[in-house]
């Protein structure tokens, strides 16, 4: 499977070797003496790929970079490394969203493992936030009275009870009904209602409710 894996390791042997390792097997490699010269030169989303991390590297550890990465709203899935066996990182890691945690010397065949349920990780999260971002971006051409017919639409709510709740006639409710459908691409309410639930529109009234 192709892609590009950005190695973060302080050890120049290793990364030359990786690197060899990973071309071999096919991936285009990007590698970093440390967080910040990776954080300098931000992997871009569109390009599908990983992150093998050193969890001990100078300044920024892997474990900071990856909070770093994080709150930039990085996608790209991570593969700690640590030369030697370290359960409270582990867990701290695979918790905060790493995608495994390898113990070095490791070999190719785990290595390339890794790397092959990461990078199809990255995909399945890139097509989801592309999907979001389309739905938001639908979203946000709805008018104020548009926006007011979907959110209580999608809570199933009939258009004699939405034009109780927000003023006019069945006929104008049904109308704004249909420019909703329209502008957000769906042919059913079943398909408005799983739009609405990715982009989360039921959690933010539970919020504003609570």
């Amino acid at each position: 499977m192709p892609g590009l894996v950005h190695v973060v390791d302080d050890d120049a042997a290793f990364r030359t070797a990786i690197e060899r390792r990973l071309k071999k097997a096919g991936y285009e490699v990007a590698t970093y003496a440390s967080a910040q010269h990776l954080l300098d030169r931000l992997p871009s989303e569109t390009e599908v790929g990983c992150i093998l991390l050193d969890v001990r590297i100078p300044g920024l550890s892997g474990p900071e970079l990856q909070e770093r990465l994080s709150t930039l709203g990085s996608t790209l899935p991570i593969i700690f490394l640590s030369g030697y066996s370290d359960i409270p990182t582990t867990v701290r890691g695979i918790k905060a969203g790493a995608e495994d945690f390898l113990t070095k010397p490791v070999s190719s065949d785990r290595l390339l493992q890794a790397i092959e349920r990461a990078i199809e990780c990255h995909i399945a999260k890139y097509r989801l936030k592309q999907s979001l971002d389309l739905a938001r971006s639908l979203i946000a051409t709805l008018s104020p009275r548009q926006r007011e017919v979907f959110e209580l639409v999608v809570r199933g709510k009939t258009n004699k009870e939405v034009a109780r709740a927000i003023g006019g006639t069945e006929r104008t409710i049904k109308a704004h009904r249909q420019l909703v459908m329209e502008k957000m691409q769906v042919q059913s309410l079943a398909e408005l209602v799983s739009l609405a639930e990715r982009v989360g529109v039921f959690e933010r009234a539970t919020r504003q409710t609570a």
